[in-house]
């Protein structure tokens, strides 16, 4: 028997509002009680359902949306999985349970045109609001059910989803209110402008220039927490003590559904936390990092820079900060740039640079490993948002929780202070640069290269590794 968890889960399942937004922390069984919600309706050959993430990678991850959903529809005698895309599994009766990414901005642009009776939101703060409004004058049905939306989320301060269940949120602590969990109010929009009441008929009459009335939709928001989800803290009960070893930005959000905290400067980075050095050690592996820019700066702008840290990992683990340079360039000067500070780090030196998303960052990247033929170059995609946003600084926390465990060093030089201080206003400065860079070129030494294996050669029946 496949049921919902007891509390929050159920309460989810059992909600008539219209748009019905779960979650708030990690662990609360958000992402079963998603794909546990379509199976009340599988049995009508004419329903179907779109579970969205932001990008495909999130949905096809090991212990992602679709290994979720096999485990759980491949219980249904007559569920069949269909890998090609789009993905979906489909049921004995014709139903479907679609899944699908809005990678950018305009892909939601590729659903106009389609009836879809329940839309699913997995992490509804990562989608934009204009995707989300969108993809509603989607929702709509001919099959016998009311047309409706499911999401869930983890907190994030500066999400519209944020401003859209304000009133479940206590705007002092950021916790949610536990007596709002799950009570419904009513919204119309207007425009950009969005009236909310406490029941349908407080809400003022509003008609379309065709003169149809504007009908309210309900929304609630229904909090959960890793502790109201028994099945996970039973079977692993290590996951608590995982969310408890975060920092205290992440462990607010996730371990406690924290909506309003947010990272500070001086957070993630203190130059006390690092010891100072005269000279590289030797037998550093090493890799320089960029963030790229190309505007030049001017009496009326405040343009990023561009900027390089090369960090060396030394052969007991520990990290070494051995340059940086930052600068205001035009686009040649760039590409010069790059070829210099490479000749000048040699060719043991790694490079990694940035791509942006689009045909015109994938040339670009091309232009870049060209310029530097004969050095490792890879390129790999920025992180989304603006300076400080939650993407870049998940990305530079691994560097952030070396550095605070003291086993980052710093070679003496005359970048230090320009560095020291754009890392402690990481990431409330207006400027992020020497952070990104930094990010790069530490994401590039942990990454695991994969082993060479011989298999023809063995010592005792063991493979033997290079």
């Amino acid at each position: 028997m496949i049921r919902p968890l007891p509390g929050p889960q159920t309460d989810f399942l059992c909600s008539r509002a219209d748009i019905a937004i779960y979650g708030g922390a990690a662990g609360g069984g958000k992402s079963f009680g998603l794909l546990l919600e379509p199976m009340r309706n599988v049995a009508n050959r004419n329903f179907a359902a779109v579970m969205f993430r932001r990008n495909m990678v999130q949905v096809t991850n090991p212990g992602g949306l679709w290994d979720e959903a096999t485990k759980l529809y491949s219980r249904v005698p007559g569920a069949v999985p269909r890998m090609s895309q789009p993905m979906q599994w489909v049921f004995s009766s014709g139903a479907k349970v679609t899944f699908a990414h809005l990678d950018a901005e305009t892909t939601v642009l590729g659903w106009q045109g389609a009836a879809i009776p329940l839309i699913c939101f997995d992490e509804l703060t990562h989608f934009t609001k204009s995707q989300f409004f969108y993809l509603l004058s989607r929702n709509r049905s001919m099959c016998g059910v009311r047309p409706y939306i499911r999401a869930t989320c983890n907190p994030d301060a500066d999400s519209w989803v944020a401003e859209f269940i304000a009133w479940w949120i206590d705007q002092e602590t950021g916790l949610p209110i536990p007596e709002r969990s799950g009570v419904l109010r009513w919204f119309i929009r207007v425009g950009d402008a969005i009236y909310w009441a406490d029941s349908p008929t407080e809400l003022p009459v509003q008609f379309t220039p065709e003169g149809v009335v504007i009908q309210p939709k309900s929304v609630t928001f229904i909090a959960a927490k890793l502790t109201d989800n028994t099945a996970l803290m039973t079977a692993d009960p290590g996951y608590y003590a995982n969310l408890m070893a975060m920092g205290t930005v992440e462990r607010e959000r996730l371990l406690f559904g924290n909506w309003k905290i947010r990272p500070a400067a001086g957070m993630y980075f203190q130059r006390h936390w690092c010891e100072v050095i005269d000279h590289e050690p030797d037998g550093l592996t090493m890799c320089r990092g960029w963030d790229l820019a190309a505007t030049e700066k001017t009496e009326t702008n405040d343009p990023d820079w561009t900027a390089g840290v090369r960090i060396g990992r030394a052969k007991d683990g520990s990290f070494v900060v051995c340059h940086a340079f930052q600068a205001h360039l035009g686009p040649l000067e760039v590409e010069r740039t790059l070829v210099n500070i490479a000749a000048q780090d040699g060719r043991g030196c790694k490079i990694s640079v940035p791509q942006d998303p689009g045909a015109g960052g994938k040339i670009l990247a091309k232009r870049i490993t060209q310029l530097l033929a004969g050095y490792v170059v890879s390129t790999s995609l920025e992180a989304r948002g603006t300076s400080g946003s939650p993407a870049k600084v998940t990305r530079f926390s691994p560097f952030s929780a070396q550095a605070k465990a003291g086993n980052v060093r710093v070679v003496r030089g005359q970048w230090n202070e320009a560095w020291f201080t754009a890392l402690e206003g990481f990431p409330e400065a207006a400027h992020d640069d020497y952070a990104d860079a930094t990010s790069r070129s530490f994401e590039q030494l942990i990454t695991r290269q994969p082993l060479n294996i011989n298999p023809a050669i063995f010592t005792n029946g063991a493979a033997t590794y290079r």
